[in-house]
């Protein structure tokens, strides 16, 4: 991972970084991120990796940045509005004026595409979360940067300053409430 402590740093001796300099420090970071979460998407999902940062980025203030905490604060932002991308994302492709989750089908190959299993998961997911937030907003963190961030379990706990055991107790727990709310749902 980059080490962005330098960058996202409150010390008032240093002046803040400039956008750029931020977006320049965090951006492979946040492509291999990015990359990773639309790895998992269906076929027909058009979004780029870079693409999505970009669009990440825009909503987080481009060039006019707010002052970030430290490096966990601007990459659960960073997380947190990528999640929102890819829900308004899925949400707009099943929207009755988009078809309402109807599959195109060619005639030549006759065989159902699975895209909407995959959406109608990432936002059963979504509202699962948003109820688990509200009984523990520590583990729903944890959940939104493993499963909307991308993010592998040590760099989660690394993000969020906890220790690995912690995060592995959390996760197993957060993975148990949310499937049986998932399954319930």
């Amino acid at each position: 991972m980059i080490d962005l402590t330098c960058p996202l740093s409150n010390s008032s001796a240093e002046p803040s970084p400039s956008g750029a300099d931020l977006l320049h420090h965090a951006y492979t970071e946040l492509r291999r991120v990015a990359a990773s979460k639309l790895s998992h998407e269906s076929a027909e999902h058009t979004l780029q990796p870079t693409a999505l940062v970009h669009e990440a980025w825009m909503r987080l203030g481009a060039d006019h940045q707010p002052t970030w905490q430290n490096r966990a604060h601007f990459f659960a932002a960073a997380a947190e509005t990528m999640r929102r991308i890819l829900i308004d994302r899925a949400r707009a492709r099943h929207a009755v004026r988009h078809g309402g989750g109807q599959v195109r089908v060619n005639v030549d190959d006759i065989e159902l595409a699975g895209p909407v299993a995959r959406d109608e998961q990432m936002v059963a997911v979504h509202e699962a979360l948003a109820r688990f937030s509200e009984e523990d907003p520590r583990k729903a963190e944890l959940v939104q940067l493993r499963y909307f961030g991308g993010l592998t379990l040590l760099e989660a706990a690394a993000a969020m300053g906890i220790p690995e055991g912690t995060a592995k107790r959390w996760w197993t727990y957060a993975k148990a409430w949310l499937g049986a709310e998932l399954s319930h749902g």
